[in-house]
């Protein structure tokens, strides 16, 4: 890994079963949902389905363990989801999951597919390392609002990604800013798989391995490192 992932010994203290799984990619070609990035969303969608079995995805051990994290630290789990659990209840509708592009359909798929919190982030706007932290409250998140521009700030303890700049994503994995994500032009990627116990640590990895092979089939010639659990 070239890029300096750390998470802050507060975070390990509030949540102590957490561990997470970087891959990074480069070379990637991007562009609109295709219909194979759509079938991998459909099909996602009915592996939830057969994995929740009539369950609500908060009803899942590992979405319970995040409700809690999401507790820990001051939010409202169900008023704020997690982004797994976000994604798992918008597939299980008619309207089913969106189509954003190809690789945030493909990284989409594996989170709902896993039932696992995972994220995608521009490597090429990332600024120095990425910091998993709890806020100090006045860090900033620049975000829009009404197609307009906005600057947020995370409430103080929020457990929070960051870099350089300023947030990347708040309250965990809740929510992206547009500052990073993975947009049509992006070319090389960051992509973080979230797990808490009672996950398996095999599970983590199985999830990882398969995000890796689908870089690598809707990208042929990409350059995908995928690392290890930490």
């Amino acid at each position: 890994m070239t890029l300096e992932l750390t998470v802050a010994d507060e975070v390990r203290t509030l949540v102590p079963g957490f561990t997470h799984l970087a891959i990074e990619a480069r070379g990637l070609v991007n562009g609109p949902s295709t219909e194979a990035s759509s079938a991998l969303l459909d099909d996602a969608a009915r592996r939830l389905a057969d994995r929740l079995d009539g369950r609500a995805p908060h009803e899942d051990p590992h979405m319970a363990a995040w409700r809690a994290a999401y507790t820990a630290f001051g939010a409202k789990p169900s008023r704020t989801r997690n982004s797994a659990e976000a994604l798992a209840k918008r597939a299980l509708t008619d309207g089913g999951l969106p189509r954003i592009n190809v690789l945030v359909d493909v990284y989409n798929a594996i989170s709902v597919a896993h039932l696992i919190p995972v994220g995608g982030e521009d490597l090429d706007r990332i600024r120095g390392g990425m910091r998993l932290v709890r806020a100090q409250g006045d860090e900033e998140f620049v975000t829009t609002a009404a197609g307009e521009e906005t600057v947020e700030h995370p409430d103080a303890g929020e457990v929070v990604w960051r870099d350089e700049a300023g947030v990347t994503c708040r309250r965990w994995n809740w929510r992206q800013g547009p500052r990073t994500r993975l947009t049509e032009d992006s070319t090389s990627a960051l992509f973080l798989l979230e797990s808490l116990a009672p996950m398996p640590l095999a599970d983590l990895e199985r999830a990882g391995a398969e995000l890796a092979e689908l870089l690598e089939k809707f990208s042929p010639g990409a350059r995908v490192q995928l690392g290890a659990p930490e």
